[in-house]
């Protein structure tokens, strides 16, 4: 039956007429916008402000950091510091640089490599002891390098690794272990074992389904474990300091503190090596934030 043109109008005007009241219904007062506009401009100047004044700092003299009367902006402008810090006689600033982004890649891949398959093991796999495994995972989180200093020297010197960046990734790896196994195996349950079923059924291996069938669709996890594993690996402090005695094969968080001495402190020099430390975990933050969302919808079976 044909249907004609007023007829048409009187089903559309109150189906319009229920959309714009919808609209209208849903729109935020202006005054509530700013508000929220206003808070975030809030917080993001407290998070904001710290690094703010590190950044000034790095291009002061100590001359005008140690002023009596002192600035928030310096007076000049003294850029030279981030070329002169590289080589200054307090640490070999450049091969720290080296040795913390070695310890922390490796230890990052190898958290991964381990991880993954535990992770997909304990979430689709019944086996006796499995929650007091996952119990025993969770509670080593709960020591850190700090507590455990005096027993990694000893051990790493009966294995004549001390003072080597081999230990320390392994010593950042098991201390972030933990946590990438409970993060992963939480994604990894969500998942249905239909996904994995289905996979099968066309004749997928074991290793073939984590791979190219879970691993996309748990890929919001992994990159929750790669950035914090990443994170705490760069920053790592109390087991290097003890585990690494030569300047060379020691990590930023460490050479950091060789220009603060006893009598005197190059801030400027702090302050830029810190500036520094920040910059590669914000790129790191930059590349893994575009993948985040697509892993959020990929991944799929016939």
């Amino acid at each position: 039956m044909a249907v004609t043109a007023p007829a048409f109008e009187a089903i559309a005007r109150p189906a319009a007429s229920a959309r714009k009241r919808r609209y209208t219904e849903d729109q935020v007062p202006i005054g509530r916008v700013l508000l929220r506009m206003l808070a975030g401009l809030l917080v993001l100047v407290i998070f904001i402000l710290p690094y703010t004044i590190m950044f000034f700092g790095s291009v002061k003299t100590k001359a005008q950091i140690r002023s009596v009367d002192p600035t928030y902006f310096p007076t000049e402008w003294h850029w030279e510091n981030y070329v002169n810090m590289w080589s200054t006689p307090e640490t070999p600033l450049p091969q720290n640089l080296i040795s913390t982004i070695v310890i922390s890649v490796f230890a990052t891949l190898l958290v991964l490599a381990v991880a993954m398959p535990a992770a997909y093991y304990t979430a689709r796999f019944r086996f006796p002891g499995r929650m007091v495994f996952l119990f025993l995972v969770i509670v080593t989180q709960m020591l850190q390098p700090a507590v455990l200093t005096s027993g990694l020297f000893r051990q790493f010197v009966t294995l004549g690794m001390i003072d080597t960046w081999a230990a320390m990734i392994f010593i950042n790896a098991a201390f972030n272990l933990s946590f990438a196994v409970w993060i992963m195996h939480s994604f990894f349950s969500s998942v249905p074992k239909e996904v994995d079923e289905a996979a099968q059924i066309d004749g997928a291996g074991r290793l073939t389904v984590l791979f190219r069938i879970m691993l996309p669709l748990v890929w919001p996890g992994i990159v929750t474990a790669i950035v914090f594993t990443f994170v705490a690996c760069w920053n790592e402090f109390a087991a290097s300091l003890v585990i690494l005695s030569t300047a060379g094969n020691q990590p930023l968080s460490v050479a950091l503190t060789k220009f603060v001495g006893q009598y005197e402190t190059s801030w400027h020099f702090v302050f830029g090596v810190s500036i520094v430390a920040i910059i590669p975990v914000v790129v790191l933050f930059m590349l893994i934030e575009k993948r985040l969302v697509g892993g959020l919808t990929a991944g799929s079976v016939k």
